[in-house]
């Protein structure tokens, strides 16, 4: 299936995932605001109580959708704790979801050197002076920590931090979603097969 026969509306043909989900977030790249690339990431805790923020795409292909955080964070632990995950990408000025869910691995040392390398250099400060998801005393001692870290590494590189990585959810399941006139959405969603390749169902609305 061509690039333009997955933008026609009739994304419901498509045989495989991940041509289409390409194909979607170009569209989004467009059409979108802000951030197409923003996601709800939704973990659970240590009693099974579902948790969602939201956080930013930064790489995908054939084996799956990485972001990137602090692993002492409430996601990181939530996420090392169970090692599954789910992500929805909703991009209002299309009427269109993409919802992902599947187990979790961690990406190689490779993979987060190289994006923590292209990050602001003020942003890998900040991964080194944010605890994050820990309680705060003030904001000047999170001001204090960044000018600590920045007078460390006033010349040279800022190192990656041994806590700060990146998460590759592997789908299990991939749900496209398109509204349509009276709630009569249009639904595909992608199920991996044993073998590796994909089962494909259409859903009611």
């Amino acid at each position: 299936m061509t690039d333009t026969e997955l933008k026609s509306g009739d994304f419901t043909e498509a045989a495989e995932p991940f041509q289409l989900f390409a194909s979607w977030l170009k569209d989004a790249t467009a059409s979108e605001p802000n951030d197409p690339t923003a996601l709800a990431l939704a973990t659970v805790d240590t009693d099974g109580l579902p948790d969602v923020r939201m956080v930013l795409l930064k790489g995908f292909d054939e084996h799956g959708f990485v972001f990137y955080t602090n692993f002492e964070s409430a996601k990181g632990r939530e996420i090392l704790a169970t090692m599954k995950a789910a992500m929805c990408f909703h991009w209002k000025s299309l009427r269109r979801q993409v919802r992902v869910r599947g187990p979790v691995e961690i990406v190689t040392d490779a993979e987060a050197d190289e994006y923590f390398a292209s990050r602001p250099r003020g942003s890998r400060i900040g991964a080194w002076a944010s605890k994050q998801s820990r309680p705060l005393e003030s904001r000047f001692a999170l001001e204090k920590a960044v000018a600590e870290y920045t007078a460390r590494h006033v010349i040279g590189d800022i190192p990656r931090p041994p806590h700060w990585s990146g998460f590759r959810i592997v789908p299990s399941q991939i749900e496209f979603w398109h509204d349509r006139p009276f709630r009569l959405h249009d639904r595909v969603v992608f199920t991996r097969t044993k073998d590796g390749g994909w089962d494909k169902d259409r859903l009611y609305p």
